[in-house]
């Protein structure tokens, strides 16, 4: 299949196996969840009523003051212990590298049919300067969340974008399924569509 280049006559010819494979929700879901999962400390923890730092003894007698009561450790006491603590655990979640590259490709292949892929054949600042990098986006039609990918992203490019809250720069090697799937549409360099071919496909 071919891609058109914006702002040029010209056409690339790309593998339908990276650019034209069918969207399985699914794999996709699974591979979004999995990624974001594996961002994820996984560090909390809460005291069990064993664990809480206090005496263990009966706080009063058993028989004439209302409600019976044990230890002041007991969970419906402020400063008791919690039912069911939570302990340090793992979120990781497995997707083997075919299944991850099977999804890359299924989002990229949907941002393709959507019209919300755009190539061209390059795309870079001159100088860290926020403004230049604005006003060369509205030569684009983005959206609001554009995720710009480059082979290489320059650090001009990147410094350039720091300040815009919904403006992403990745070069291939910083690709992920979930900045794929938030953005409103997606700016390629031709450059990297070459190189992202060689990763999928």
């Amino acid at each position: 299949m071919e891609l058109s280049i914006t702002g040029s006559s010209n056409k690339m010819s790309v593998s339908d196996v990276v650019f034209g494979r069918e969207f399985n929700q699914d794999l996709v879901h699974q591979v979004v969840v999995a990624y974001r999962n594996a961002g994820r400390a996984g560090t909390k923890a809460q005291k069990t009523r064993a664990e809480v730092n206090g005496t263990t003894k009966k706080s009063k007698k058993q028989k004439g003051g209302g409600a019976r009561h044990g230890a002041l450790t007991a969970p419906i006491f402020v400063g008791g212990g919690v039912t069911f603590a939570a302990k340090p655990r793992s979120f990781d979640q497995k997707v083997n590298r075919k299944m991850y590259r099977a999804a890359m490709a299924a989002i990229l292949s949907e941002l393709n049919r959507q019209g919300r892929l755009q190539v061209v054949e390059s795309f870079d600042v001159a100088e860290t300067k926020t403004s230049g990098l604005v006003a060369k986006l509205k030569g684009f039609d983005l959206g609001r969340r554009p995720l710009i990918v480059t082979e290489d992203a320059s650090e001009h490019l990147y410094l350039s974008a720091r300040n815009l809250p919904y403006v992403e720069i990745r070069d291939v090697q910083g690709l992920d399924p979930v900045s794929l799937v938030g953005a409103d549409s997606v700016l390629v360099t031709a450059d990297a569509v070459k190189k992202i071919e060689e990763w999928l496909a």
